[in-house]
């Protein structure tokens, strides 16, 4: 199978069209027309509708993608494996989902970097979907996410608690005050989702919604206002009296997990950087 084929019918499902594929891989677009026909012709079903100004994936389509993401995944990793130098044993992969580099991560890839002897790290930021999938497929070994797969046989550990709070860059802002501010909502997950809904209706409709915290952050900084974001993110902006709480505004907590398989081939060098990044778990 040719990988060119698989990146190109990925490429075409992400735009839903054959001239912006072509753009962005550099390619003509009869070029991309014919390798997405050629992958057709291996698999015998077509894989797209294509209607006028509107290509959509065919139900055989949609589930090509997981498969093609996996194989693309599996070839990546192959390839590193057998590439790693003489310093290096084995290659462990890390997926984090949105927000996680501010909130928990950062201070902790370091501490792989050094303690994880002979082994080399990939890390990537992904959609929980993505994971997911990734997970399934055996080509990523540890997913940190908010929200834990569900998956059987798939091992969970709670890494940490991340602390939100409601901060503005106006002081003395009280929380019935905030309908009056730009509000701008950062995706923290679903159960973030529910209490928020539940606890905070007096918020006002979002200026900006974004899965970024370092956006939100830049945002209010910018143009004032108030978002949900990580103790670790702003403790430098409070303690310098750039932020301020929001005055009545509860903390909403969050819980960092870790997923593997725990028949996985790494398992020795998945528990150590599990450790590690449990060491300074925070139970308040």
């Amino acid at each position: 199978m040719d990988t060119d084929l698989l990146k190109t019918f990925l490429e075409v499902s992400r735009t839903r069209h054959f001239g912006k594929a072509a753009e962005n891989l550099y390619l003509t677009r009869s070029a991309v027309s014919f390798r997405i026909k050629q992958l057709e012709n291996i698999l015998g079903i077509e894989l797209f509708e294509r209607l006028r100004n509107n290509i959509q994936p065919t139900p055989a389509g949609e589930r090509m993608l997981g498969h093609a993401e996996a194989v693309l995944n599996a070839w990546e990793r192959a390839k590193q494996d057998i590439t790693l130098n003489q310093q290096h044993n084995a290659q462990l992969t890390l997926s984090t989902g949105n927000n996680i580099w501010d909130s928990y991560f950062q201070g902790f890839l370091q501490p792989l970097h050094l303690c994880l002897e002979g082994v080399a790290l990939r890390t990537d930021v992904l959609s929980t979907l993505v994971m997911n999938r990734q997970l399934i497929a055996r080509t990523l070994d540890i997913a940190i996410t908010f929200d834990p797969p569900k998956l059987d046989e798939v091992t969970l550990v709670k890494l940490a608690q991340v602390k939100l709070y409601l901060v503005s860059k106006q002081q003395n802002v009280n929380l019935t005050q905030t309908p009056n501010l730009p509000y701008v909502k950062v995706d923290w997950g679903t159960a973030f989702n529910i209490t928020h809904a539940q606890d905070f209706t007096m918020l006002p409709i979002p200026v900006l919604h974004t899965s970024s915290a370092r956006m939100a952050l830049d945002f209010i900084l910018n143009n004032g206002g108030c978002a949900f974001l990580p103790e670790a993110l702003i403790q430098p902006l409070l303690d310098n009296r750039t932020l301020f709480y929001v005055n009545d505004a509860k903390c909403i907590r969050r819980h960092v997990y870790a997923a593997y398989w725990a028949e996985n081939e790494r398992l020795a060098y998945i528990e150590k950087a599990i450790s590690i990044l449990t060491l300074n778990e925070s139970t308040d």
